[in-house]
């Protein structure tokens, strides 16, 4: 690529960072400071003009309630862009949050960009070219669980087996990862927004009561579980009765919630068991000394650290902020360019050298 010296100056005025393009949420990690960023995935936007309106918590709450001629939508699925131009946007807005407290216009950042261990090359280049869309100057992608393990502090480049469950909003992510590498993994597209509609699903089929996917998120947070509390709970849940048409409310257990994310929870934990049959005896002996990292927004769930635990008789472990792991760990691989560069996506023939005369 021709090194142009206005990306140079601006990129020099930039922050490098760090970005977990996530299916529920996106998180922004900027070098010295730390998450500066960390909203919902929305976008909000004219139907016939396709402009975006609203963009991140803004959109969120919005969701629903828009009138006819918008439409509010999540721009990434199952960890993967489904629409282009609004993802740009939707990364532009937080590029451009992220650089707030700064003085440069028109930032032009090196980015390293957080993505599903199993995409395809096409979903790769769809993530790299949205980045460039908004404004990047350099795109870096790694994959997600190794991301993951950085930003929860595993030593991931020495000889010694390190596991990492990564459960999103669209996918679950789990590696086990040994001297800077993947040994095995597995990349399920499995994970929050499948809690969500399990829950949508309980609620019509025992209540005949229809929910929305937010209220359905809202229950999950409250009282969902993957393992018997110590003092179960109840909530309200309102939406619309299927019979009558009409509004109406029922109180909902956390035994019950249980019961409807039951099969999603054990998707998950057969997973996590097929990855662990396909390591080395020796990564085995490891992991039982080191355990299992829990990372992601599906590490909040109440009793999953138990009950994977239970079911896989090893040591399971949730660090510090699971949520922020991924972003935290795409801006420490950013800290340590180029000698990580190993650490990134292998399948990279497609990004253009650097456009700055010093790497």
């Amino acid at each position: 690529m021709r090194w142009n010296p206005l990306d140079w100056i601006l990129g020099f005025f930039a922050l490098d960072l760090g970005i977990d393009l996530g299916t529920t949420n996106t998180l922004v990690y900027v070098r010295g400071k730390g998450i500066v960023v960390n909203e919902p995935s929305w976008v909000v936007m004219e139907k016939r003009t396709r402009r975006p309106l609203y963009v991140g918590a803004q959109a969120k709450n919005m969701a629903g309630r828009t009138p006819a001629h918008w439409i509010a939508l999540r721009p990434v699925r199952d960890g993967v862009i489904a629409e282009f131009d609004i993802t740009a946007a939707l990364l532009d807005y937080f590029i451009g949050k992220a650089h707030e407290q700064s003085l440069v216009p028109f930032p032009r950042p090196r980015v390293v960009i957080g993505v599903p261990s199993g995409v395809t090359e096409v979903e790769m280049r769809a993530v790299y070219d949205a980045a460039l869309a908004a404004g990047a100057r350099e795109v870096y992608l790694v994959a997600e669980p190794v991301a993951a393990a950085l930003g929860a502090g595993l030593p991931v480049e020495e000889s010694v087996g390190n596991m990492v469950v990564d459960i999103g909003g669209g996918t679950t992510e789990v590696a086990i990862l040994s001297m800077g590498g993947v040994v095995t993994s597995r990349s399920l597209r499995v994970a929050g927004d499948e809690m969500d509609e399990a829950i949508v699903q309980y609620m019509r089929n025992k209540y005949n009561l229809l929910i929305g996917q937010r209220m359905a998120e809202e229950i999950k947070i409250q009282i969902g579980s993957a393992f018997p509390l110590p003092e179960e709970k109840v909530t309200v849940v309102r939406g619309r009765n299927l019979v009558t048409g009409l509004p109406e409310e029922v109180q909902v257990s956390s035994v019950e919630i249980r019961e409807a994310l039951s099969g999603i929870v054990q998707t998950i934990i057969d997973t996590v068991r097929d990855t662990l049959e396909d390591a080395p005896p020796e990564i085995l002996a490891d992991l039982m000394d080191r355990g299992i990292c829990l990372t992601g927004g599906g590490a909040l769930l109440q009793g999953l650290e138990q009950r994977l635990s239970e079911d896989l008789r090893l040591k399971v472990w949730v660090p510090e902020d699971p949520i922020s792991t991924v972003a935290r760990g795409a801006g420490w691989l950013l800290e340590h360019l180029p000698e990580k560069r190993h650490l990134l996506m292998d399948s990279q023939h497609f990004l253009p050298v650097s456009s700055s005369p010093v790497s």
